[in-house]
């Protein structure tokens, strides 16, 4: 950072950390602590203003360095390190000068705390110049002061609403909520943090004026935060399982209305001590910041070649998802040549596109030109000779080993030879698939997720013959579509197709085991899932999964153990009639203008019985999930822990407090997961039991992750 006097006797206080973007880690604060004691010893200096070199003013903490202390911070050292940056807080608010943060740009968690500290908030006018404390996404809450100042500037309803969303407001809408003073023009930005300082305003802050009384002191609470209050603790309740940082936040906000300043400031950071220090935030920030960011920026990209560049894609079928391929694509500025049977349909598919930008445009977020554009760039058709020019080819057509070994050889009869050909399939092997390719090293896989604009991660298949050239090339590809890329190697469903289908299947054989259907749905959303398995089932279809088993068996025969809810699924398709919503439902029905609801039939055919626990149950699911993980991480179908849970946060919809399927195995430790899963093998079932190999790690001692693998990026992760 750097102060520049003037002769004004307005300091400019420009942060410039190294890297990207500033961060508060440990040097920002040891920075701060000795401007601010030269600003207040300083008597030519009268007041400073705030702004950043960089694009963005300050996007929060150094997650990394957050991670590295999580295996090893006592909650009291948790704590010192919180009233650090709390104290640099209170030393700007009390150096006796009017300080003025001039945002430039986004302001995030640290960075938008450190604004709060000021005493006045000038936010330039740009809708990329968002604001907020989004902490409680990494299961944290803002530790030095956050909590507290937000509270009392903008009321406990938008407090609660922001912290607990961890949402970020564009410029408008701050300034609405009053959590930024002004928005002003770019260029006029340092010139406005000037002219208010030349009012001369009082650089006391009106919690540190004598017989401040803080908001809600007993008997002065208004009944607005009252029900504020009450409607985000029936929202924890219903959905915080397993997330310590939404109700310790709603505690510390509470308290933080009715107690004097400074204890308020203690309470926050004996929360924020207590969340830094539960495996709950270790595991989100690992693999959702440290373990995501390292994945986009080519973690497991082969090295030794040149940077891949993909100018024309083509996608073949124009179903759901080779439309929303195709959408991406085209939105990542590549040309795409989207072929179909027909030339109607794939223009049904690229109907898809101009449905998603019309949206875009309706709510403001694009401009009709540059909607144009995106669409200008699919070329719809049904003659594979449009194919010629083409970089890499996504096939997306129907699940049949024969009609997509028949594509391949349509479509690479035009290709060039540097082109990658790549599958969208789920479950179908690649190896198996590559048999029809010319170029069996050029293939690959590429499979995306549903629906493909809003699902970040992209599973890549490495076939027995793919090339780390054609790997290299495919991440390339996705980094082009900034989605976030696991790799895996070849096995019937892959990595997510097969652990996925644990949970449905779970969830089907308790319903043959006397559970009630509601318990199975709840117990599941209660562990959170995002939905009942019953429910994914029926927007599955039940054709599909059986479809699955029944082709593993033909192949396989013998060999292959049938997962433990087939039978279930076979009989409510097969002797009851009953499939999917598609063909009017499964195990839920949709009557006409009403809510769906679980079918009523149920019970007579799948009798309820007693004896069923529902922790029991949440621990099967999640037990269920953790195991074949491992199986997949034994055979090599995962090489490493973070694609592993990557996989499962994105993928799924695994739990995110368990920062995903190993990073759970983990947190209980392998030993001890082993000696449960034996227990569970006992009472349901094979699916459960470890192996020898998993075993041997329990006896080691051995975790997934070693505590280099917490952080391996090369940069420092902003909140």
């Amino acid at each position: 950072m750097r102060l520049d006097k003037a002769a004004d006797g307005f300091a400019i206080l420009t942060l410039d950390a190294e890297g990207a973007m500033n961060v508060v880690n440990d040097a920002f604060i040891a920075d701060m602590e000795a401007v601010t004691q030269q600003v207040a010893e300083d008597d030519a200096i009268k007041g400073v203003v705030v702004t950043s070199a960089k694009k963005t003013f300050m996007a929060g903490a150094d997650l990394k360095q957050l991670v590295n202390g999580f295996e090893t911070l006592s909650v009291d050292e948790a704590y010192a390190f919180a009233k650090r940056a709390t104290d640099m807080h209170r030393a700007i608010e009390r150096s006796g000068k009017p300080w003025v943060a001039a945002i430039n740009g986004l302001a995030l968690g640290g960075g938008f705390e450190l604004a709060l500290a000021c005493h006045r908030r000038i936010l330039v006018d740009d809708p990329k110049a968002v604001v907020g404390l989004p902490e409680v996404n990494v299961g944290l809450l803002p530790g030095s002061g956050g909590t507290v100042r937000l509270g009392i500037i903008a009321g406990m309803k938008t407090a609660l609403d922001l912290l607990l969303s961890g949402r970020s407001v564009a410029p408008a809408e701050a300034l609405k909520l009053k959590i930024v003073d002004e928005v002003v023009p770019a260029d006029t930005l340092i010139d406005a943090a000037k002219a208010w300082l030349a009012t001369g305003p009082d650089p006391v802050k009106p919690w540190d004026v004598k017989g401040w009384v803080p908001p809600q002191k007993k008997g002065m609470t208004v009944p607005e935060d009252s029900a504020a209050y009450m409607m985000a603790a029936g929202g924890i309740a219903k959905s915080g399982y397993n997330q310590p940082a939404p109700l310790a936040i709603l505690n510390a906000v509470f308290h933080g209305l009715q107690m004097p300043f400074d204890k308020a400031l203690a309470v926050e950071g004996k929360y924020f001590a207590k969340l830094l220090t539960n495996p709950v935030s270790r595991n989100i920030v690992r693999t959702t910041f440290i373990s995501k960011l390292a994945a986009e920026k080519g973690a497991r990209r082969p090295e030794g070649f040149p940077k891949y560049e993909v100018k024309k894609v083509g996608v073949l079928g124009a179903g759901m998802m080779g439309a929303g391929i195709a959408y991406v694509s085209a939105n990542a500025g590549i040309e795409v040549v989207l072929i179909d049977r027909d030339t109607a349909t794939a223009q049904k598919g690229k109907d898809y596109s101009a449905k998603v930008l019309g949206k875009l445009v309706e709510k403001g977020k694009l401009t009709q030109d540059k909607a144009d554009a995106v669409l200008a760039r699919i070329t719809p058709a049904d003659d594979f000779a449009l194919l010629d020019g083409c970089d890499l080819i996504v096939e997306a057509v129907f699940e049949d080993t024969a009609i997509k070994a028949e594509t391949t050889r349509k479509a690479e009869a035009v290709l060039p030879e540097h082109a990658v050909y790549a599958s969208n399939t789920s479950t179908l092997p690649i190896s198996q698939l590559a048999q029809a390719s010319k170029r069996p090293d050029q293939f690959i896989g590429l499979h995306f997720f549903s629906p493909v604009d809003r699902m970040a991660l992209v599973e890549v298949i490495m076939g027995k013959q793919t090339s780390k050239e054609t790997l290299a090339k495919g991440l390339d590809f996705i980094a082009q579509l900034r989605k976030t890329p696991i790799v895996v190697n070849d096995s019937r469903g892959f990595y997510t197709s097969r652990v996925f289908q644990m949970l449905i299947h779970e969830g089907a054989a308790m319903l043959a085991q006397g559970v009630p259907p509601a318990v199975i749905e709840n117990a599941a959303k209660a562990v959170g899932m995002p939905v009942g398995p019953l429910a994914l089932l029926d927007e599955l279809t039940l054709d599909l999964p059986l479809k699955i088993v029944d082709q593993a068996i033909a192949e396989e025969g013998d060999a292959y153990t049938p997962p433990a809810g087939v039978a279930v699924m076979r009989r409510m398709r097969d002797e009851i009639g009953r499939s999917g919503r598609k063909t009017g439902g499964a195990f839920y029905e949709y009557p006409e203008g009403g809510k769906k609801r679980l079918w009523s039939g149920l019970g007579e055919h799948f009798p309820v019985e007693d004896g069923w626990d529902v922790e029991e149950l949440k621990t099967r699911y999640l037990y269920a999930q953790a195991m074949e993980t491992a199986r997949c991480l034994e055979e090599n179908v995962l090489e490493t822990p973070q694609d592993a849970d990557l996989g499962a946060i994105y993928g799924w919809g695994f739990p995110s407090w368990t920062g995903g399927t190993v990073s759970y195995i983990d947190t209980i430790g392998v030993a001890r997961f082993v000696q449960e899963a034996d227990r569970l093998a006992q009472l349901y079932g094979p699916r459960f039991l470890p192996s020898a190999w998993l075993r041997e790690k329990a006896a080691k001692g051995e975790a997934f992750y070693t505590p280099a693998q917490a952080s391996e990026t090369k940069e420092a992760v902003p909140a």
